[in-house]
């Protein structure tokens, strides 16, 4: 998982997918982070023009250029879909949104991804590695046992 994490975070450009109007789901939260942590961001919602001030995306094949990975955050039931175009687009690498319960993941769109040789991440999310990393994150990545960077 640390190799998989790191190479996430090695990432120029990433999609996030989930973000809404409202900005209060943890997707926006992670959209805020990576992009105050210099990753060019895509918000991704098939129902939004605009969040956080910057354009939004239906969908990958929409982006003005590639992403090179994807942050799911949206209910489990779309994650096929998303996987779907994910091997659309070429991305080679997925992380599911998970802190407490299932969060973003679904085991049947994960397993298209292996499948199809998408790496995955399954679970936590960046912001228990981006700097500063506060400690409500530090603390959740510690009690979920997920590997320092």
């Amino acid at each position: 998982m640390k190799e998989l994490i790191s190479d996430f975070l090695a990432l120029e450009r990433i999609a996030v997918a989930g973000v809404s109007r409202k900005g209060d789901v943890p997707a926006n939260a992670i959209y805020r982070k990576l992009r105050s942590s210099g990753y060019r961001v895509f918000a991704l919602n098939p129902n939004a023009s605009e969040v956080e001030d910057d354009p939004c995306y239906a969908d990958l094949a929409s982006l003005p250029e590639k992403a090179e990975g994807m942050f799911i955050a949206a209910h489990p039931d779309q994650a096929v879909g998303l996987i779907q175009q994910c091997l659309d687009a070429g991305v080679h690498i997925v992380w599911f949104h998970r802190s407490v319960g299932q969060g973003s993941f679904s085991e049947e769109a994960a397993a298209k991804a292996r499948d199809n040789g998408i790496r995955v991440i399954d679970g936590g999310c960046p912001m228990m590695y981006c700097q500063p990393v506060d400690i409500f994150h530090k603390c959740l990545r510690w009690a979920a046992g997920y590997p320092k960077i």
